[in-house]
């Protein structure tokens, strides 16, 4: 599928249709052009019947591109408190919560701003902490003169300090 208001202009498309109502061409050989399917050329036949002179494929945006300022303000005060949150040592908050910046800015702003939007704006203005990469798999082998010759390094107990501890982790990893 294309879009046909890119590769297109009205005068060609008006004038396809208009050779389709003549019969003089098919409805396939017109969507193999347009490279459209067969409830978008109708849709577009539609609309050109309606209303011939005034009949146009541009495409009009019915929401606003671009982010109020006074979202975007509003954006970038929540950043900087979930900031100033994730900052502090004493609370445990260890990353940004960009769907409760979207709930509260729908609430209390009544802005409503996707997701995405979001977290572009929290990476251009240093409000966003990469993803930490996973920790590598424990796989090291520690030799021994045990039966074997190797045994898995998290069966080796540190030096602990009493007998009885010594026991209840032996049976912990014994099992």
């Amino acid at each position: 599928m294309v879009q046909v208001h890119k590769k297109f202009t009205d005068e060609q498309v008006r004038n396809l249709l208009e050779r389709y109502l003549k019969h003089e061409i098919e409805r396939k050989y017109i969507q193999e052009i347009l490279r459209i399917r067969k409830a978008r050329f109708f849709a577009l036949l539609k609309d050109y019947r309606k209303d011939p002179e005034h009949f146009s494929i541009q495409y009009h945006r019915s929401t606003q591109p671009k982010l109020r300022k006074t979202a975007e303000q509003a954006l970038i005060k929540e950043l900087r408190i979930e900031k100033q949150l994730i900052d502090n040592k004493d609370i445990p908050i260890r990353k940004y919560n960009y769907s409760y910046i979207k709930d509260l800015l729908e609430v209390a702003y009544q802005q409503k701003v996707s997701l995405t939007t979001i977290i572009k704006r929290a990476k251009q203005n240093d409000f966003y902490l990469p993803k930490k990469p996973k920790k590598a798999i424990h796989d090291r082998e520690v030799l021994t003169k045990l039966r074997g010759g190797t045994h898995p390094a998290r069966f080796f107990l540190p030096p602990l300090v009493s007998s009885c501890q010594r026991k209840m982790v032996s049976r912990y990893f014994l099992r």
